[in-house]
């Protein structure tokens, strides 16, 4: 079982919210879409479940036209960023209001709603009003609900951002075991997110959107070691990967005239010329027979620090595993792990990775 989407375009002022889309979903499998905020994701989802009419192109799901079938029928569940729920129920009326809608056994409704409350963490909560919960409670009753509805297209998008972090991260492992659930009940389970980390954490196959365009698809491993261009890779990471211009000439990789590295063995077939080099914000260190460069912003994020880095006109940022503050201005020397160099042609697309075989 599929869910295809042909060449579906959506153009409802002068700029595309998603322009000529074509996807494959097949059931028992979870896939992420991955991008900025207003880059298509929520768009794309609410296209899937009936929410948004397309100006063009066709879905497919099961060898049906599911453009043609009413929302209501549609054997779809979504579950916003912001919450929805029913004010005047409780949270177990809320949790069951799909399955009572389908008139099932109230035994088997009384199992479902325990089952889907218990993975999100709400038992105890059944008769309590959803008033008197927090925003992150609130979320979760959302999610109970779209779980226990088990429709064969689960769309979650950035169902996580109100939970704490702990919650979060027990939920991604829920989501993970949903591969079995899905498997199962032949449903596809499609996720969409602006947190790199979470798409490679969530470990299915990513589908990287911006501007309403697709700009690669693959495996959380491939899109993430191998990016199909700058932008992608600047996408992938958080911190954004480094993209600077360059220029390789006689073995050396020229970023600035201070600033002027060995290229390594891998990139000396590469001929002289210009090129965008990119490496990650963990691949640069300190070192103190490195390269000067003058602090711009120093943040404390956890366990790690961020540096937003300057040597003249080049920009970097780094991430040191230790938190120490750091004044504007103050000098640092640091250097690159260049086993991580990724180059990149000029117009984006990638010439080099550290992971190519």
């Amino acid at each position: 079982m599929s869910l295809m989407l042909n060449h579906i375009s959506f153009k409802p002022t002068e700029e595309y919210h998603l322009n000529d889309i074509s996807l494959r979903f097949d059931s028992g499998k979870m896939y992420t879409i991955l991008g900025r905020t207003l880059s298509g994701k929520t768009t794309l989802l609410k296209t899937i479940a009936g929410l948004q009419t397309p100006d063009s192109g066709s879905i497919n799901f099961e060898d049906t036209d599911f453009l043609s079938i009413p929302v209501w029928k549609r054997n779809v569940a979504m579950v916003y960023q912001q919450f929805i729920n029913y004010p005047h129920l409780n949270v177990r009326d809320n949790v069951a209001f799909p399955l009572k809608q389908r008139k099932m056994d109230e035994n088997l409704i009384e199992k479902e709603v325990q089952e889907a409350m218990e993975k999100v963490g709400l038992i105890g909560f059944e008769s309590r009003k959803i008033q008197e919960l927090s925003g992150g409670q609130q979320q979760r009753v959302a999610l109970a609900r779209s779980l226990a509805k088990k429709a064969k297209i689960l769309l979650l998008d950035e169902p996580l951002v109100n939970l704490d972090y702990k919650l979060r991260e027990g939920l991604r492992e829920e989501f993970k075991k949903l591969f079995n659930v899905s498997d199962e009940s032949n449903s596809i389970l499609i996720y969409a997110s602006t947190d790199p980390l979470e798409a490679m954490q969530l470990n299915g196959d990513i589908i990287v959107i911006d501007e309403g365009k697709i700009l690669q698809t693959g495996t959380a491993k491939d899109v993430f070691e191998n990016p199909a261009t700058a932008k992608v890779a600047e996408i992938t990471n958080d911190p954004a990967m480094n993209i600077n211009k360059c220029l390789i000439q006689d073995n050396s990789l020229i970023m600035n005239d201070s600033v002027q590295i060995q290229i390594p063995d891998e990139l000396k077939s590469v001929p002289n010329g210009k090129y965008l080099v990119g490496i990650r914000a963990t691949d640069i260190y300190l070192d103190d027979q490195g390269f000067a460069f003058d602090v711009e912003i120093s943040e404390i994020s956890g366990s790690e620090t961020f540096l937003h880095l300057r040597n003249n006109n080049l920009k970097c940022v780094a991430t040191i595993e230790e938190v120490k503050t750091y004044n504007t201005n103050e000098v640092v020397k640091i250097n690159f792990d260049k086993s991580k160099i990724y180059l990149f042609e000029e117009s984006g697309d990638l010439r080099h990775s550290p992971y190519q075989q």
